[in-house]
């Protein structure tokens, strides 16, 4: 626990880092990256230069000055990074190093206000919540290894099968290796993949705006397991992203790699499965569903729809998928065999920008802009019990938490995720 001169110091000055948060984040990355190029290897560089990885840190460090003195409040984010940095190798050699240029960021930032009581402080506050995560993510660590099919690390997968699921998105079946048996996962987590490299183009001159980054260093990608567990495959549905050059040109390198260089009977490094957003088959029965799933986000939502058929073929759900048309629709077929085996799964198929082809009632079911009218409409329901689960794109889900604050949808029924790194979406 934190002495309460510690605690006093924090309370007075976290109005001031919350107002420079950004700044102090950015030159967080500057000054860490420079001096330690080899944790390049931990940063997807397209989220450096979109300034996204930079933000999430700030709503962080934000929402920690806040419940500093309640840390249950935030157990849920602890949570949240603790699976992100198992999934990445985060050992606890590296918090001294982020504690380092994270209290020189706030001194640079802040200038004279930044005094040594106030580094203390920080330093003393950084430290506690350094511990709990190392403490979280060994025992991540351990349960990974431990556990029947489990592993440490990286192991050798081949890919079995590779099957397009619409324009965009291609399915990868991959089998490990070694032939041996898999983990269970909880439908919702993902795998870690990574790739070399050298296989994908990529090269130290495509810098990020925060520094070189080295040639030889390219972060490894989360990606979510698209069927339920208990299969002797892992299967991950991959967008194929397109690079924004005014943003990012190293956005997209690895998913295009993953569509055009990589092929059946190739081989990838595969991480153990984590996340912690998840469904519990066995609770999840007791309740009706509503999933709705956003593009790509479609892809934890199928494998928590489908372990949840297993489990309770009788279950109400109700799975709504919001994309542009037939060509950005994936998994279609899947999803609907899965309703015509089982009558309670109510599909609804939502077509923003549909094709010349694309024939209402048949091929989908609404059309149009994506706004508050429409999400409340699907959204309504009458079971005060109802459990919702949405995954997307951020500014979706921002309308998905604005949609069900104005049902007065409990927020302990609401469970999301969005890909990229985590920011805050508040309650309208």
């Amino acid at each position: 626990m934190l002495s309460s001169a510690t605690l006093s110091v924090v309370r007075a000055t976290a109005p001031a880092l919350a107002e420079h948060a950004q700044s102090i984040t950015k030159r967080f990355y500057q000054l860490m990256l420079s001096e330690h190029p080899e944790l390049w290897a931990y940063f997807n560089p397209a989220h450096q230069q979109s300034g996204r990885q930079s933000m999430a840190l700030a709503n962080a460090i934000v929402a920690y000055a806040t419940h500093i003195e309640n840390l249950g409040v935030l157990l849920p984010a602890v949570e949240l990074i603790a699976q992100k940095h198992c999934s990445l190798g985060v050992q606890p050699e590296h918090y001294p190093i982020v504690g380092k240029y994270l209290l020189r960021a706030i001194r640079d930032v802040l200038g004279e206000a930044a005094t040594d009581d106030v580094l203390t402080a920080w330093g003393e506050a950084y430290q506690l919540l350094a511990d709990l995560l190392i403490e979280r993510e060994a025992a991540i660590y351990s349960e990974q290894q431990s556990q029947p099919g489990g592993w440490k690390g990286y192991r050798t997968f081949v890919v079995e099968r590779k099957i397009p699921e619409c324009e965009t998105i291609t399915s990868f079946y991959l089998k490990p290796a070694d032939h041996q048996s898999l983990p269970e996962f909880k439908p919702g987590q993902y795998i870690t993949v990574k790739v070399p490299p050298q296989s994908t183009g990529f090269r130290s001159s495509e810098a990020a705006a925060t520094g070189e980054i080295p040639r030889g260093l390219l972060s490894p990608r989360n990606y979510s397991l698209s069927d339920q567990p208990g299969k002797d495959y892992f299967r991950i549905s991959v967008k194929r992203e397109s690079a924004r050059q005014e943003v990012s040109p190293v956005d997209g390198l690895v998913s295009n790699h993953l569509h055009d260089g990589i092929h059946e009977g190739d081989r990838l490094e595969i991480g153990p499965p984590c996340g912690e957003f998840s469904i519990d088959p066995v609770l999840a029965a007791r309740k009706p569903l509503v999933f709705v799933a956003g593009g790509v986000g479609m892809t934890p939502l199928l494998s928590m729809l489908k372990t949840v058929i297993a489990e309770e073929p009788q279950q109400p759900i109700r799975f709504i998928v919001l994309t542009r048309n037939s060509g950005s629709h994936s998994h279609r077929q899947e999803l609907i065999d899965l309703a015509t085996r089982c009558p309670q799964l109510k599909l609804h198929l939502h077509y923003s920008q549909p094709l010349e082809n694309d024939r209402p009632g048949d091929c989908f079911h609404t059309q149009g802009p994506v706004d508050q009218n429409l999400l409340k409409e699907l959204l309504a329901t009458q079971a005060a019990e109802t459990e919702y689960y949405f995954c997307g794109p951020s500014a979706l889900m921002q309308e998905m938490i604005s949609a069900l604050s104005g049902l007065q949808i409990d927020p302990s029924r609401i469970h999301y995720e969005f890909f990229g790194p985590k920011v805050a979406l508040a309650m309208a």
